[in-house]
């Protein structure tokens, strides 16, 4: 009698711990954004969103436009990272270039990946100590580059560590030192910060990926899903404000819902603060 009972405590456990971690107060912002493509929270909470011209918006934590940058040549980004304390990048496939900006959307660096050795740039982010990790479709290897010198520190051929011959990476992002790499149809790779192959987490995950607190998270089913990188746990957690959710994004005070061409900001709610 006793197992049934623990089991049930449990199950109400965790259902409780949901209920509180998914009361969402009203949205502090709700911003408008014709053919709105990508987002990303900056250590402020300042919201960096693109369209798929590859024009960058930059807004405060209210929803209030402070800055915009037109690249010279237009192009979708696959990539836009402001996650790190004092740059932005940007990547686009289809010019097969990035860009490193300031929190002002002034440009520091930017450049071809194929002056690089750099064939078919098809994944890309910025990392720690002037490093921009790159997926190279064109020899299937996931490389780094010194984008201050110029010059690929690592090149690491994954046809012949995964055993795979065709890799359809849609994101690459670093969190704690480590490269994430979405492969929607297969999961995600965690790469050590030399760029060796650690380990594959069979999660198929075909949207932007979110971390928080040693934490990844994604929506499905209209549901807040999360997987605990230490306990290599999955937890269900419960339903969002809305049905219509194609992704999200979480900082330090917010949580940013993406639906088509509009962005909603919320307070960030109390049961995922106090997440470990």
């Amino acid at each position: 009698m006793k197992l049934p009972l623990i089991l049930l405590f449990g199950f109400w456990s965790r259902m409780l711990f949901a209920q509180e971690i998914l009361e969402f107060s009203r949205p502090i912002a709700e911003i408008q954004m014709e053919s709105l493509d990508l987002l990303s929270l900056d250590t402020k909470d300042q919201i960096y969103a693109s369209n798929t011209s590859g024009d960058i918006y930059l807004f405060d934590q209210k929803g209030k436009q402070v800055n915009v940058f037109s690249p010279t040549r237009q192009g979708r980004l696959q990539q836009l990272e402001a996650s790190w304390t004092v740059n932005i990048f940007s990547f686009s496939s289809d010019l097969q270039e990035y860009r490193v900006l300031d929190r002002f959307l002034n440009p520091i660096a930017e450049n071809s990946f194929q002056l690089n050795e750099i064939t078919l740039p098809k994944a890309s982010t910025l990392g720690n100590n002037n490093v921009i990790w790159v997926w190279d479709e064109s020899d299937l290897s996931i490389k780094s580059l010194d984008y201050l010198r110029n010059t690929i520190t690592q090149s690491q051929p994954l046809n012949l560590i995964l055993g795979a011959e065709n890799l359809r990476v849609s994101e690459i992002r670093e969190f704690k030192n480590r490269p994430f790499m979405n492969v929607p149809e297969s999961g995600i790779f965690i790469f050590d910060n030399q760029g060796n192959f650690l380990k594959k987490v069979d999660l198929k995950v075909n949207q932007r990926m979110c971390f928080y607190k040693e934490s990844l998270f994604w929506i499905e089913g209209g549901n807040l899903k999360r997987y605990a990188l230490n306990s290599q746990e999955t937890f269900d957690l419960g339903a969002l404000p809305s049905k219509d959710i194609l992704y999200l994004q979480i900082g330090q005070e917010n949580i940013v819902f993406v639906e088509k061409n509009l962005i909603k900001v919320y307070p960030l709610p109390e049961g995922l603060r106090q997440l470990k």
